[in-house]
């Protein structure tokens, strides 16, 4: 399994929002009317278009990161197509390279393609051959590069010192104060949604501290019951109540001199809750049946999904309880309000999953792709994990397309328009199956007009010409 080690997390993005922007294109041709012709053509069609009139003049601007597609006539003075398909093959042979050729040609551009050229053409071909073959050729270049890019990502996302994956503002806020707070000896409060990775950033802090060498005691609120989690946390004495027949020391004096993390603090019984605040005042312990005070050393990180600021949880939640716990708050924003980072931790957790099961990263398909960028992603970082997992191992995930949202109350109208015209294109696409000119006919407006929204909606016309 090939591993890359040579691409930092930071310098590339793994995967884009999956609405490609328009084709890149390279042509190559000696006849200055037929490259003239073709390129105008190619820009009408709403390309980028490069135009060299030797192959010699085009080798240098081609690399194994060319985002687009090569189109070469055959027969060319100096260097001649088949030449530099040749020497395109030593430089990335997954470029896709378009051959143009005369009838005389037609079996040498067919053993191209068999040595991996992308398609050929016949002169005189029609300008809609050559749009829809650069199109298809250059959503095979996007998908090969966005999956070059992520298995690169997801082997060199390990490197970031602190392992809480990241890059938008909110999230390097999370880490410069992880950073700051560190070797303090402060308690802290961990605000986020269920499966944000509130244990994550409390393993982080703790890692990043002189307690590092100490023991971190997870304990989990929630999932003790009520007449065992006072034992557990203060721990007790032989005989302290019926059952109790040995001495037990309790989670909390266990993390003395390391970090108890409490999560779902929420849910401690009141009874509770007043005597952990009695241990957090005096950094003391008295287990259950004991006169016997302790002291401890210890740092406490709490966990809840809830606001305990709220003043309407007072009736579960004590507040000096929580102003005893929000000396340092840290909320963990939801994936739905930090896109941005889902790419990073999608490449993150296929790399984590690659080696966990030993099989390669697949082919990730631009469904997918596009799924990944616009699921709510309700379960968090926990949900974008566990659909990594099932992905390396080959496991079937139906993946429904995002039904288009009704009108938040807080959209101002222009949003609300927006947001229509934007349904109304894509409908229109679906209905005529991607084609330009119907589609253009049928919502009234100019092509330079249209190609500007497809950009500012994001909207991807190949998905409509694939399903045609």
């Amino acid at each position: 399994m090939n591993h890359p080690s040579d691409t930092s997390p930071y310098a590339v993005a793994p995967l884009d929002d999956g609405q490609p922007g328009p084709p890149h294109v390279v042509f190559i041709d000696d006849d200055e009317d037929l490259r003239r012709a073709n390129v105008q053509t190619l820009k009408l069609h709403g390309m980028t278009v490069d135009a060299h009139n030797s192959a010699r003049s085009a080798l240098p601007t081609l690399h194994r990161g060319f985002d687009g597609v090569v189109v070469t006539d055959i027969r060319m003075p100096d260097i001649d197509g088949l030449q530099l398909f040749r020497r395109l093959r030593d430089i990335d042979p997954e470029l896709p390279v378009i051959l143009i050729t005369g009838h005389g040609d037609i079996a040498t551009a067919v053993q191209c393609m068999r040595d991996g050229a992308y398609d050929f053409l016949a002169k005189p071909y029609a300008p809609d051959r050559l749009t829809t073959a650069i199109h298809h050729a250059s959503e095979k270049r996007r998908l090969v590069l966005e999956n070059r890019r992520l298995r690169e990502a997801a082997f060199a996302v390990e490197a970031d010192e602190v392992p809480f994956i990241g890059s938008t503002p909110a999230m390097q806020r999370i880490k410069e104060t992880l950073r700051h707070i560190a070797d303090a000896n402060v308690d802290v409060l961990v605000e986020g949604e269920t499966g944000t990775g509130k244990e994550v950033v409390a393993t982080a802090l703790h890692r990043l501290s002189r307690r590092r060498h100490r023991s971190l005691v997870a304990i989990n609120c929630g999932a003790l019951p009520e007449s065992v989690i006072e034992s557990e946390l203060f721990g007790h004495e032989a005989g302290a109540f019926t059952g109790a027949q040995r001495k037990r020391i309790g989670r909390i004096e266990h993390a003395s001199g390391g970090t108890l993390f409490l999560d779902e603090i929420e849910s401690m019984p009141l009874a509770v809750q007043v005597k952990l605040l009695r241990v957090l005042e005096s950094r003391q312990i008295t287990p259950l049946g004991s006169n016997e005070v302790r002291n401890l050393d210890l740092r406490v990180v709490a966990a809840t999904k809830e606001d305990l600021g709220d003043p309407s949880i007072r009736g579960k939640f004590r507040e000096d309880l929580f102003y005893r716990l929000n000396v340092v708050t840290i909320r963990i924003p939801p994936l739905r309000e930090r896109r941005e980072d889902i790419p990073l931790l999608f490449a993150h957790y296929l790399g984590h999953a690659s080696r966990r099961f030993q099989r390669d990263i697949p082919d990730i398909p631009s469904s997918i792709t596009q799924h990944v960028m616009t699921h709510a992603w309700p379960g968090n970082v926990r949900e974008l994990a566990h659909f990594a997992e099932r992905l390396v191992l080959g496991v079937p995930d139906t993946v429904k397309s995002s039904p288009v949202q009704a009108p938040d109350n807080k959209q101002t109208l222009p949003e609300r328009m927006e947001q229509f015209e934007a349904q109304l294109i894509r409908d229109a696409l679906q209905i005529h199956q991607g084609d330009i000119k119907a589609t253009l006919e049928s919502l009234g407006i100019p092509r330079k007009t249209f190609y500007d929204k497809l950009q500012r909606h994001g909207i991807d016309r190949q998905q409509y010409l694939s399903a045609s």
